[in-house]
């Protein structure tokens, strides 16, 4: 598949240019590593698209005021490189601890050119800071508890997948489905 049906998938989102360009050389990095490192199982340009990228958009106005984000189990790229493209300027980090994907990851982030990304083969309990503005997760259930000392105080988790549970030391901000953004309290 070439870049040119991801940038044609891409369109309807309306994205800058320059974005679009970043993000359908990213897709097809996926589909070119996913049948030896299991990224993703959608596998036509348009489902790589609705699935990878179209659900990270609710999380744009999450980062206004943000200069940096640790992404937990990166995996395939999506959300923290994804977010990383579309939020120029915003300070990445992305923990994989697998090898395959770790390595995938310093790839993507090498093709899209993402600058102020940092791809860390650890898991989150290996990570030993700094504290991020912002944490991103999808598809992972970690107790809040061991998520605090990954996000500052009055940071933001914006989380994909299934709606947390009100804890003590957190807010719920936003929430539709599927998607989730909680504030860290100060303590």
């Amino acid at each position: 598949m070439s870049p040119s049906a991801h940038r044609a998938s891409l369109a309807p989102l309306g994205l800058e240019v320059a974005r679009a360009e970043a993000l359908a050389a990213y897709l097809d990095l996926v589909e070119r590593w996913s049948p030896r490192v299991n990224l993703t199982g959608a596998r036509t340009p348009e489902e790589r698209v609705a699935v990878l990228v179209a659900p990270i958009l609710p999380a744009l106005p999450a980062l206004v005021g943000a200069f940096d984000l640790i992404d937990l189990g990166s995996g395939n790229g999506s959300p923290g490189l994804v977010l990383a493209v579309l939020s120029p300027g915003l300070r990445v980090r992305l923990l994989e601890p697998r090898g395959r994907r770790w390595a995938f990851l310093r790839e993507a982030a090498r093709v899209v050119g993402a600058v102020g990304v940092e791809v860390l083969r650890e898991r989150h309990d290996q990570h030993r800071g700094p504290a991020a503005t912002r944490l991103s997760l999808r598809a992972l259930r970690l107790p809040l508890a061991e998520l605090a000392p990954l996000l500052q105080p009055g940071g933001r988790l914006l989380s994909w997948g299934p709606a947390w549970e009100p804890r003590p030391g957190w807010s719920l901000l936003t929430q539709t489905p599927g998607f989730q953004v909680l504030e860290r309290r100060f303590t």
